[in-house]
């Protein structure tokens, strides 16, 4: 096997299917944003989802919140009565 010639070859390869991959993303880009949108997604490594949160978890954060906002309306109340002076 000719090794230098195989490369050449896998390079030739290579190009035409960078030229072809350049004309399908000018296609999916001239028909709108949607299409280029999702082309953006396809150009990603990969896609970071929502980590799982098991249940015991998930009712600690929701306690949580509840706390934070509750105290953000308590703090909201108390302060409605003062204006600029």
């Amino acid at each position: 096997m000719d090794l230098p010639k195989a490369i050449q070859e896998l390079y030739a390869e290579k190009r035409r299917l960078e030229e072809a991959i350049a004309s399908l993303e000018e296609l999916l880009a001239s028909k709108g944003g949607a299409a280029s949108l999702h082309l953006e997604q396809l150009r990603a490594k990969g896609r970071r989802g929502r980590k799982s949160m098991p249940p015991e978890e998930r009712r600690k954060v929701s306690e949580r919140m509840r706390k934070y906002w509750a105290q953000r309306r308590g703090n909201k109340a108390r302060g409605a009565g003062k204006g600029p002076a």
